[in-house]
């Protein structure tokens, strides 16, 4: 009778053991195969099945149900930060789990420049010398609407952030930025789209921002007497050329961006414009300029006629 008892107990004893193991097992000890080194996205919004199926498959984890049982248990299914991860070392599932709910993402972010006038295509050149597994044409046809749009900061960005991602960030800032002028757009009464194509025009017209409200009040004195615009850096962008000097078969095509030709704003932005010149576009000097030109010695020098303009030329172009 002791010895069946001794038996028994030893098998309890395995047993609750086992009891305890498990989750030790099944939560600390990382799956077999884990694949070093991996690099995973999470998309944003991806909920914690979606997540743990993908892990599941990349072998980082033995059970997708495992994963999203963990998390909705813990309440932590979502706080799953999005973004790109990378593995160096295998882990069970609560330190898995842990590195997706603090967003440890174990990728060094690099951190970009994006200038106030650079182009779309500026931008995509910019991200992909620095960010590996940057995808530069699908930046491009991501942001293919947005030129202007996009705002110009200093960003952090992880390897291999998808396109669209790194577009919407760009976007978001943008909108975030443009609402701190709110009151002084509404005053203005124009258009947000020409608001922005005048800026991204004096962005890549003038440096000083007192100068950049005057040209403002010139381009539009301009618009309101039916004049062209002759804003000579339209062409550069049309050609896909920074600094561009429109030649006389340019000023005498058919391209939208002829501002010499055609009278009325570009169709799109120019440029991806800063904060000085989208409250220039927006709160313009007025005067009775109707001429600007930026000399050589890179100071900015205004006329009201265009004899004086001529005058201009030949003493500060020279």
């Amino acid at each position: 009778m002791v010895a069946f008892l001794r038996e028994r107990w030893g098998y309890l004893c395995a047993a609750a053991l086992l009891v305890l193991l498990l989750p030790l097992y099944f939560f600390f000890i990382p799956a077999t195969g884990f694949p070093k080194g991996v690099i995973i996205t999470i998309p944003a919004d991806a909920s914690s099945n979606a997540i743990g199926q993908e892990l599941e498959t990349l072998r980082v984890l033995r059970s997708a149900q495992e994963f999203e049982l963990l998390a909705r248990v813990t309440g932590q299914d979502r706080a799953l930060q999005s973004g790109i991860y990378r593995f160096d070392h295998p882990l069970g599932l609560a330190y898995v789990l842990g590195r997706l709910v603090n967003g440890e993402h174990g990728i060094d972010e690099v951190r970009i420049t994006l200038t106030e006038g650079m182009t779309v295509r500026d931008m995509a050149a910019t991200i992909a010398a620095r960010v590996p597994g940057f995808d530069a044409k699908a930046f491009l046809a991501a942001a293919s609407t947005s030129e202007g749009y996009l705002f110009p900061d200093t960003y952090f960005i992880l390897p291999n952030t998808p396109p669209q991602e790194i577009v919407q960030r760009l976007r978001s800032t943008f909108d975030q930025k443009i609402a701190t002028l709110g009151p002084q757009i509404q005053a203005f009464g124009r258009p947000l789209r020409d608001d922005v194509i005048v800026a991204s025009l004096l962005e890549r017209e003038v440096r000083d921002p007192a100068d950049k409200r005057i040209v403002a009040g010139i381009l539009y004195n301009r618009l309101k007497a039916g004049m062209a615009l002759q804003v000579d850096s339209a062409f550069g962008y049309a050609h896909g050329i920074d600094g561009y000097v429109p030649t006389a078969a340019d000023i005498a095509g058919n391209s939208p961006y002829n501002t010499y030709r055609f009278t009325g704003l570009p169709p799109t932005p120019i440029s991806n414009p800063g904060l000085d010149s989208l409250r220039a576009a927006v709160m313009p000097t007025h005067t009775d300029y109707f001429y600007y030109l930026t000399g050589t010695d890179g100071k900015t020098y205004f006329a009201k006629t265009f004899e004086e303009h001529k005058r201009n030329r030949a003493r500060y172009l020279n």
